[in-house]
């Protein structure tokens, strides 16, 4: 192991311990509670909930209340807040505080644009001193530690993500990853791994580096060109909850995960299937399902046909009868 990586083994947040540093990112309606529960079960540093509206949680609008089944009692649990109102900011990590989960995270780095046109998520790049605003506004809130998410900045004409770290940890700010694209990239292109460094050197708190990283090659790549603290993977995990155990393991010498094959892979994935019929209820759950269902079959030499099937069952038994013969190609490797 590298003295870089020697020296980055965990991170300590008060009473929170951040270990190995890898972590799963929030993606919305992909990073639910069934997600989650199943990436931690194979060991993974830290995980973050979807992105909740602050004013509408606090609020208690049915859709995003369902949402809200944010984990709190979960150890190594994040739950991300997003808004543009320090009041309903604050007030939401006070609620989150009370129900008992150990961090918040801020959200300045959705690039979507129902998000950025409600000057939210990344829109506040754009405007740091509201931004600074709606991040003292949550620290002073709360105790427990409160983390932050952003890009590089809103466009290559204004990378101000160093400037931002370095205001938000001046404002209690324990961490920050970064997404290594600007706002107007949104995912295209490849994220910039070595612009994150000019955050690590403005700040003294943890960095993690976030974008395109899909397996330990990738995650050392990206230690090494930005100098984070550690890595945040997303999209990687998608088909993959193994993965980020798996990079841990590689980087850190943490145990290797049981990557499931064969009967084991049709029963775990039949468990998350089931998992989120239970969590959503089945007519909802099985919607959400499908883009699950599609990443597990990828690259499984599913019959188009069979694919079609799995993805438009109407009867949840007709899914699980035909997962064995859908991962076919993975049960065979």
């Amino acid at each position: 192991m590298s003295d870089l990586l020697a020296n980055i083994e965990s991170i300590g947040l008060d009473a929170v311990k951040l270990h190995p540093p890898v972590a799963l990112a929030p993606l919305a309606g992909i990073t639910d509670l069934p997600f989650r529960q199943l990436v931690a079960s194979f060991g993974v540093g830290w995980v973050v909930s979807e992105m909740v509206a602050s004013q509408e949680m606090v609020q208690a609008k049915p859709s995003v209340r369902d949402r809200a089944e944010l984990g709190y009692d979960q150890a190594g649990t994040a739950v991300q807040i997003a808004g543009r109102e320090a009041h309903w900011m604050a007030e939401a990590a006070r609620m989150i505080e009370a129900n008992g989960a150990a961090m918040i995270d801020i959200n300045m780095g959705c690039p979507a644009k129902k998000v950025t046109s409600g000057y939210s998520g990344s829109a506040l790049l754009r405007t740091p001193d509201h931004a600074l605003s709606l991040i003292e506004a949550v620290v002073n809130a709360v105790e427990i530690p409160v983390t932050l998410k952003t890009r590089l900045g809103w466009d290559h004409d204004s990378l101000n993500a160093a400037d931002v770290a370095k205001r938000a940890e001046s404002a209690g700010i324990r961490l920050v990853t970064i997404h290594g694209r600007t706002r107007c990239q949104f995912y295209k292109g490849s994220a910039d791994w070595a612009a994150i460094r000019a955050v690590k050197d403005a700040v003294t708190i943890p960095v993690i580096a976030n974008g395109d990283i899909v397996d330990g090659g990738t995650a050392r790549s990206a230690l090494h060109q930005s100098g984070a603290n550690g890595v945040m993977i997303g999209r990687g995990a998608q088909g993959r909850p193994w993965i980020l155990a798996q990079v841990a393991a590689n980087l850190h010498g943490t145990p290797p995960p049981h990557i499931p094959q064969g009967s084991a892979l049709i029963d775990m994935v039949g468990a998350h299937y089931e998992a989120m019929l239970a969590f959503y209820g089945a007519d909802h759950g099985r919607k959400v399902a499908r883009k699950h269902l599609g990443w597990y079959m990828d690259d499984a030499g599913t019959p188009p046909d069979l694919r079609k099937a799995m993805l438009t069952h109407a009867s949840p038994s007709n899914v699980l009868r035909d997962l064995p013969d859908a991962l076919a190609g993975k049960v065979a490797a």
